[in-house]
């Protein structure tokens, strides 16, 4: 009777971790296929104010070391270490899509004058990073916590790989279910994002529709998380969009970001 009972619940542990796994799955190929529409995005903010305004907005927060150790989490097409490499830092650098770390790779050599020399690029879970405990200084990452399926787990990662006193830079927006009042609306029709997912938006919706995520009013979810992670002085910009997007932003406007930034204890 008790092996049935520990067969049963074995079985039942192999199938959610198979679900997990497909569903981690299912997110790298739909943002896979979003690769070069990001990209794009992402070089026309480079062409644009919003390359000095985002380093001003890093800068101001890092903490005043001569040499820093900095990783960007969900990298995408590597607009972070493009930025930074160009100010001189250098950046440890991980996302979980392949084609993003390819193209991260190409812009990295066709937008900087440094290439890789500043910039390592490693495939990696966010929820389940493979660096040893207290590396870095700084951890930085924008439009990614919404995506996973396991934020919770994720910012606990976050934190182990931070040195004590280390900074966390999370930049995000409500893209779930639910938007600063809880009123749980969807993007307008017209919102750049559903322009620029086009025919993949409807794929989006759907791997949305299933994470838990989604369903939580931001950021104040976050401010939980992050300290139930052991997070502290976890303070919230809100008008963060503002100050970047200086000119209207169609793809901001409609969805701002909100940035928490949080010191490990």
């Amino acid at each position: 009777m008790e092996n049935g009972r520990a067969g049963k619940v074995k079985k039942k542990k192999k199938e959610a971790e198979d679900m997990e796994q497909e569903l981690l799955q299912e997110i790298a190929s739909y943002w896979g296929t979003r690769a070069e529409g990001y990209s794009e995005v992402n070089e026309k903010e480079l062409a644009g104010s919003q390359r000095e305004a985002w380093l001003h907005v890093l800068e101001e927060q890092f903490p005043e070391k001569e040499e820093m150790k900095i990783l960007d989490i969900g990298t995408g097409p590597g607009f972070f270490p493009m930025i930074l490499s160009e100010a001189g830092y250098t950046v440890a650098a991980v996302d979980y899509t392949e084609e993003m770390l390819e193209k991260a790779k190409e812009n990295l050599g066709k937008y900087t004058k440094y290439g890789l020399e500043r910039v390592t690029l490693q495939r990696m879970d966010a929820q389940n990073l493979e660096f040893a405990d207290e590396t870095f200084d700084v951890v930085i990452s924008r439009n990614l916590t919404w995506t996973l399926p396991h934020p919770k787990e994720a910012y606990r990662e976050w934190q182990r790989v931070l040195k004590p006193g280390g900074l966390l830079l999370n930049f995000d927006g409500n893209y779930g279910k639910a938007d600063f009042t809880g009123k749980g609306e969807k993007l307008p029709e017209n919102h750049a994002h559903k322009q620029i997912a086009g025919d993949l938006m409807q794929e989006c919706e759907a791997i949305k529709d299933q994470l838990e995520i989604s369903y939580h009013v931001r950021p104040a979810w976050d401010v939980t998380a992050l300290g139930e992670a052991g997070f502290e002085q976890i303070k919230l910009d809100l008008g963060i969009s503002k100050r970047i997007y200086i000119e209207k932003d169609e793809f901001y406007n409609p969805t701002p970001l909100f940035c928490i930034a949080a010191t490990k204890n």
